[in-house]
């Protein structure tokens, strides 16, 4: 039996070319959205995605406050954080989220689905979410992504 050798490349930090994204929220599902943000995060549309490294692209996020949520989720959902002293649990809706900053919701949602590591910190760098439709990086010349 012959065995068979395959070349796994593996990509540098310093090798990875880096494009900027832009995204409108408006009237675009949560869930969906925000699952292909966080794919493009990881470098995960890219050939050369590598796991144990950052490959990923910059994604910028407009009209974060006209996202919407399908069925009963804006009431009836709970999002939960702790505030690290007993008994500090703390519910608040979606729609609670999105009248006090409307781009913690899209940013909780994105964080949720990175790595829980100094890597997933470094690819949530790369996120920016603006709630209406001006943002400072025109200069990068971001691509709408599909």
């Amino acid at each position: 039996m012959k065995s068979r050798s395959y070349n796994t490349r593996t990509v540098a930090e310093r090798d990875v070319k880096r494009e900027w994204f832009i995204v409108d929220a408006d009237g675009k599902t949560l869930g969906r959205m925000t699952s292909k943000i966080a794919s493009v995060l990881l470098g995960k549309h890219k050939p050369t995605f590598t796991p144990n490294s950052d490959c990923g692209d910059y994604v910028i996020v407009i009209n974060s406050a006209k996202v919407r949520l399908t069925g009963k989720k804006m009431t009836d959902r709970h999002l939960v954080r702790y505030t690290g002293h007993p008994g500090g649990q703390r519910l608040t809706t979606p729609k609670e989220m999105i009248e006090k900053n409307a781009n913690k919701l899209i940013e909780h949602s994105v964080k949720g689905m990175l790595p829980k590591s100094s890597l997933g910190t470094k690819m949530y760098g790369k996120l920016f979410v603006y709630e209406g439709a001006e943002h400072p990086h025109t200069a990068q010349k971001p691509k709408e992504l599909a």
